[in-house]
């Protein structure tokens, strides 16, 4: 089973070991609908944390969209990384080839795609997937 995008581009829903891909675009749109009639204040949405910013500035990836709340092109992907062995905040991969390597290690890691804009501080989880578990997953479940 595939599901679209806001590109359009197919991506797998099930992938590798049966984990789901899990996006919060639904979500998303509902909060910015929110915001455009009223029903939520520009100020509630518009608080990411410094250090998201400061990942944004630095390592964010470009977006093709512009902000649905200012409209500004300053609208970012930042990756975040958590998993067994990485520091208690996670990893924020500075490249897509650190990110690769983070997806291919032994331990499973889940990783959450967040958009930014530098310009108004919004902020939303976009997307979480699994990545990483080459060691058998079911191991960690006790299965063999």
């Amino acid at each position: 089973m595939t599901v679209t995008s806001g590109r359009g581009s197919p991506q797998p829903l099930v992938e590798g070991c049966g984990d789901a891909r899990v996006d919060y675009r639904l979500v998303r749109n509902a909060l910015v609908r929110d915001v455009e009639r009223g029903r939520v204040d520009r100020r509630d949405v518009c608080d990411a944390h410094p250090e998201l910013l400061r990942a944004a500035r630095n390592v964010g990836k470009a977006s093709r969209q512009a902000c649905p709340i200012c409209e500004s092109t300053g609208l970012v992907e930042v990756t975040y990384v958590f998993g067994s062995r990485l520091p208690p905040g996670g990893l924020c991969p500075g490249t897509k080839a650190e990110l690769q390597r983070l997806r291919r290690r032994g331990e499973p890691v889940l990783c959450y795609d967040v958009e930014v804009c530098v310009e108004c501080a919004w902020h939303h989880l976009i997307r979480k997937y699994p990545g990483g578990g080459t060691i058998r997953r079911s191991a960690a479940f006790g299965r063999s």
